[in-house]
């Protein structure tokens, strides 16, 4: 299968950011999408919102990434891809002394974990591509620490942690790994703040970014990217 024309994993891919780089890719490529997420009507309806953009070819997989038996019982074979896009994520705005133990380890869990679960069984599927590349889309939060997100930003520390060792371990083999440091986009998770959308990210950019990245030569990647507001950060962050 030709790098160009395989298959691209999208977790979190129903809706806010992922189903905002699903449509670009629909719009602006030939590859076949994989939209993955645990509600299935809401990943029908991104599945026509994607055909509806121009994709040649989209599918759905209900499952919850944080689950390995569930990952593991799933036959990616089929879908031979190309790409993986681990942009699945939780956004917990809440200071450390109010956040629950729950909820600490449900923000490890979706937003690092998940990736890990998911990478490792699409890993060797990869390697028999003759190019195979993966993006983590992690946050300015793990570049810093966040007063009024601390179980968020751990979480996205652990990412970017891990997608820096990923990146080392499959130096020598045809994937590319790249970490997308984003900072305030407009998604589903700003819903119920008081923060103006125009002054965020537009989400579609960060698919008109990771193609941009899909269009190097299979000599050159980029690490770690930043992509911030024109602006800077917007209150209350």
């Amino acid at each position: 299968m030709k790098f160009e024309k395989g298959a691209v994993i999208i977790t979190g891919g129903s809706k806010g950011i992922g189903l905002s780089i699903a449509k670009v890719f629909a719009r602006e490529t030939d590859h076949s999408l994989v939209l993955m997420a645990r509600n299935e009507d809401e990943l029908k309806n991104a599945k026509e919102v994607c055909l509806k953009e121009g994709a040649k070819k989209v599918e759905t997989l209900s499952a919850d990434i944080t689950d390995e038996e569930q990952i593991a019982a799933l036959d990616f074979a089929e879908y031979a891809p190309t790409m993986l896009i681990n942009n699945a994520g939780s956004f917990l705005f809440k200071t450390l002394e109010e956040t629950s133990i729950e909820e600490f380890e449900s923000q490890f869990k979706v937003n690092a974990l998940g990736a890990f679960n998911l990478t490792k069984a699409i890993i060797p599927f990869l390697k028999n591509q003759d190019r195979g590349f993966i993006v983590n889309i992690s946050s300015m939060g793990a570049l810093k620490g966040l007063g009024d997100s601390g179980a968020y930003s751990m979480s996205k520390h652990a990412l970017l942690g891990y997608t820096r060792s990923l990146r080392k371990e499959l130096m020598g083999t045809n994937i590319a790994v790249t970490a997308i440091n984003l900072g305030q986009t407009y998604s589903t998770s700003w819903e119920g703040v008081d923060i103006d959308p125009e002054k965020l990210i537009d989400p579609e950019d960060v698919g008109k970014l990771i193609i941009s990245l899909t269009q190097l030569s299979s000599r050159s990647v980029a690490e770690e990217i930043i992509l911030m507001p024109k602006g800077g950060e917007v209150e209350p962050m």
